[in-house]
């Protein structure tokens, strides 16, 4: 009999976005549940750490308080990036607060989101988001957010950058240029669930492009949603009311694919439960919880798997 050994550990944590309980985009969502809460029911359902949103403190020692009296991790959290208007000079003095808030917590990705000329906010059609057309405008834009990765690193932050709805890097095409446009500085935040609604092929683009993910969040979707979305012609937002997003194992996404290529690569890091759901809908626990034992059912899995050595 071939002697066996257990394949490298998956050397992941797994974390949740608050937006499970309340929505930054759309605060009347959740707005009435508190914080505490949200961490408290994520602490016993499993997760190690939680990504910001609006109801946490902004003062690096008074958001490791709060954290810490749960036993919780600073997995990361979302900047609002203009490097598509301004310049880097005036994006580092921008970002200053926030790198600090991460980098003094721990935090070792920071979740930039473009938002200018973005409509992910707004009630427009998804078709009128912006777009980069000419090669010069995508080697200007990667340029200038490659700098500014390079800012972030010397802070032990690594630029993790959302490919997101209603924003100009948003189609599978997007992503290609964008990571043909920029350094390795800039890393990539794989959203299983963006990328899916943006008409991309997940385990696809995720394959392409897996070694620059630095960051990643696990979201399902609903295809029956999708489809109503794009033929009615809904805003972001109001996709998002409608249901077109939920939990890691409540749709269609092969997250067991998914993750297999993160593992099989090497990804060290955070896999990020996020799903935009109006609570009252979907309960925050119980779907916080679905997605929670999804990921850590195929992780588990992923990490007692073993192999033959000759």
């Amino acid at each position: 009999m071939n002697p066996t050994t257990r394949a490298a550990k998956f050397d992941v944590r797994i974390g949740i976005n608050p937006i499970s309980w309340s929505n930054d985009d759309l605060p009347s969502l959740g707005g009435e549940i508190p914080l505490e809460t949200a961490l408290s029911e994520g602490k016993a359902i499993g997760y190690e750490g939680f990504e910001l949103g609006n109801k946490f403190p902004r003062e690096p020692k008074a958001l490791a308080q709060v954290l810490g009296a749960h036993r919780l991790s600073l997995v990361s959290g979302w900047y609002s990036g203009r490097l598509a208007r301004r310049s880097v000079e005036e994006e580092i003095a921008a970002v200053e607060p926030h790198l600090r808030l991460l980098a003094q917590n721990g935090a070792t990705a920071m979740v930039y989101g473009e938002v200018a000329d973005a409509i992910q906010g707004e009630p427009k059609p998804l078709y009128q988001r912006p777009r980069l057309f000419r090669d010069e405008q995508w080697r200007e834009y990667g340029e200038k957010l490659t700098i500014f990765g390079r800012h972030l690193l010397q802070s032990g932050v690594r630029l993790a950058y959302h490919h997101h709805m209603g924003a100009y890097v948003e189609a599978p095409a997007d992503v290609d240029k964008l990571m043909q446009s920029t350094g390795d500085e800039v890393g990539l935040l794989f959203d299983s669930g963006h990328m899916t609604f943006a008409g991309g092929d997940a385990v696809s683009m995720l394959e392409k492009h897996v070694r620059r993910v630095c960051h990643v969040h696990c979201k399902d979707v609903r295809p029956d949603v999708i489809r109503l979305a794009r033929n009615r012609n809904w805003s972001f937002l109001q996709s998002v009311l409608n249901g077109a997003f939920t939990v890691p194992g409540d749709g269609v996404v092969d997250f067991p694919a998914l993750l297999g290529i993160l593992h099989a690569n090497g990804y060290k890091g955070w896999l990020v439960v996020e799903a935009e759901q109006d609570p009252v809908v979907a309960p925050s626990y119980a779907y916080a919880q679905k997605g929670y034992r999804h990921l850590r059912e195929i992780v588990d899995a992923l990490d007692g798997e073993q192999r033959s050595v000759t």
